[in-house]
């Protein structure tokens, strides 16, 4: 299909051989599914098989979508958090010291999903789901009453962070294993759960906020937040049977980061997630500080979420035929020009802040679907998670 050759599927390595079935296409249930066959030479393991559709396959998908919706979606909404925090309950604060909390949180989605890798290798999602599940509703409703600079940084960095980084690397990770040659578009359709959640959160809560206040409008996010959980530990799936989570097992493995395709891909991670939170969490405050109303400005975050819609789905589809590293550096070319070229000359033109929402967008969502899969390609599927999770760890720092 076009594939370059560092775009080659990772389990294919030199100690195994890659064969398909059927060629991939439209897979309907009433059909053969088609299947991408990995076979292992030396050991009498069974080949793992990709089915690369069916309605297994593409309900993990939608329950992947729901859990996105609830915790990448809510860290894409900081920016709504962020501007009504700084300007009401920690007015007295400077935006430095605010932003810390937001920095917390987004630095332990990162960094905790090192412990949640190795258990989600070893005994499937379902249970860190609904366990960071729990944790987000649990902080959404607590932060209704938080008054206090330490009340925040607890309830919403310590406790939402924490909540986050047992999600996000399972709700991933789960759909790296039913599809291979199709990954980029399944994990491109699941991460766009993040973005819909970007889109829906910072529009209801801005439309909540003069209406049943701050304290109200968090609770109706967490009811939100409840049932989108309760459906994907529903739909969600271990593929693989549960292993011995030893001691040795479940500890973190920094010594994968010897491994100099990971430790470069992990540092351009880095440099990628810094430049990509910066107008998530400032965008909106950006707009408040150069006259533009609150509702526009809080639409602007909307926009931004809203291009990254297609911005996950196209790339990702394109990534399968193109390669799936070739796709993310063209995405993030597309955020730097976007940066450079409209943010930065925009001044107090709505019309380019409208621009910049939308474009920044879209190229920043195939940053954010690309990411996993091009890792997913430097390892075995059986230790996706335990990779993914130390990669993030250098994301973590930034």
């Amino acid at each position: 299909m076009g594939v370059s050759e560092l775009d080659k599927v990772p389990e294919a390595s030199s100690s195994s051989s890659l064969t398909t079935g059927t060629p991939i296409g439209t897979v309907s249930d009433a059909e053969p599914i088609k299947q991408t066959f990995i076979t292992s030479n030396g050991n009498d393991e069974p080949p793992i098989t990709y089915t690369e559709g069916g309605t297994t396959a593409w309900l993990v998908v939608l329950g992947s979508w729901l859990a996105l919706f609830s915790s990448m979606g809510l860290m894409n909404s900081i920016g709504a958090f962020h501007a009504h925090i700084q300007r009401n309950q920690l007015a007295g604060h400077t935006p430095s010291s605010v932003a810390w909390i937001f920095g917390v949180y987004c630095g332990l989605g990162f960094f905790c999903g090192i412990q949640a890798g190795p258990v989600f290798d070893a005994r499937g999602p379902r249970a860190l789901i609904t366990a960071g599940g729990l944790g987000t509703v649990a902080f959404l409703l607590l932060m209704g009453v938080c008054t206090r600079y330490w009340h925040f940084m607890l309830v919403f960095g310590v406790l939402g962070g924490t909540s986050l980084s047992l999600v996000f690397g399972p709700a991933v990770g789960v759909v790296a294993h039913y599809f291979s040659s199709r990954r980029g578009l399944a994990t491109g359709i699941a991460s766009s759960g993040g973005s819909a959640g970007g889109v829906v959160f910072p529009l209801v809560l801005q439309r909540l906020y003069p209406l049943v206040g701050f304290a109200w409008a968090t609770r109706v996010v967490a009811l939100v937040c409840a049932c989108a959980f309760v459906a994907a530990v529903l739909l969600i799936r271990k593929r693989f049977p549960p292993k011995p989570l030893s001691m040795a097992r479940a500890l973190p493995d920094l010594t994968i980061l010897r491994n100099p395709a990971l430790c470069c891909t992990a540092m351009g991670a880095f440099f990628m997630e810094w430049g990509l939170f910066v107008p998530l969490s400032y965008l909106t405050l950006y707009a408040l500080a150069h006259g533009q109303s609150s509702s526009f400005s809080y639409m602007l975050l909307a926009l931004i979420n809203a291009g990254a819609v297609p911005g996950r789905w196209v790339p990702g589809y394109l990534s399968d035929r193109l390669g799936r590293f070739n796709m993310l550096i063209a995405t993030i070319l597309g955020c730097g020009m976007s940066l450079a070229c409209l943010w930065l000359t925009s001044g107090s033109s709505p019309a380019r802040l409208v621009a910049f929402a939308v474009v920044f967008g879209f190229f920043s969502g195939g940053n954010v679907s690309l990411a996993p899969v091009c890792i997913g390609q430097l390892c075995t599927i059986e230790s996706y998670g335990r990779y993914y999770a130390t990669a993030n760890v250098l994301v973590s720092i930034r």
